[in-house]
């Protein structure tokens, strides 16, 4: 008869409960928090994933090419961050500033990208307290990407960087 009468619920099962209403909303309070540093996060990886695409299409860049089309192929690249204002300020027009320098000839070639964001409400608060807010409520993101022309043992070579001079060497 004893055991039948510990199979019984406790009355003091509804502890649980209390619990569990202390936990859900720190539990989405703290997600909520990562929101904002995430969508910087993205932000910066597509940027940089750009950037570092721009500077391997830039090696290769005859002399006389027009910078257009890589400027083109680099916000193609950038077509992956979403066109809404917490993770890029459209405007209605193209608003990503695409700097970029070198070419096939150039030891050093580069690929700088700005980008501004708005943040999300309430973190917009803690931004303008931090002072990385500007006063339209935005923050400005900048990466650069370099990259080595040619590889030290191209330019080291008797060859040297002529593409001309490296085809006549393989014919001999």
């Amino acid at each position: 008869m004893r055991s039948w009468f510990r199979a019984l619920p406790s009355w003091d099962s509804g502890q649980a409960s209390v619990e569990g209403a202390f936990l859900i909303p720190i539990l989405l309070i703290s997600l909520l928090l990562l929101l904002q540093p995430g969508i910087v996060l993205y932000d910066r990886m597509v940027m940089h994933a750009a950037a570092s695409e721009g500077c391997r299409l830039l090696a290769t860049k005859p002399a006389g090419e027009s910078m257009k089309t890589y400027e083109a192929a680099v916000k193609r690249a950038l077509g992956a961050v979403p066109e809404q204002d917490c993770f890029h300020v459209h405007g209605g027009s193209c608003s990503w500033k695409v700097e970029l320098s070198g070419s096939e000839g150039s030891s050093q070639v580069s690929v700088t990208i700005k980008n501004r964001l708005r943040f999300l409400p309430l973190f917009d608060w803690g931004g303008r307290a931090l002072g990385i807010l500007d006063s339209d409520g935005c923050m400005e993101l900048e990466v650069k990407s370099q990259a080595c022309g040619w590889p030290a043992w191209v330019s080291e070579s008797a060859q040297g960087k002529s593409p001309r001079r490296w085809i006549g060497e393989w014919k001999q």
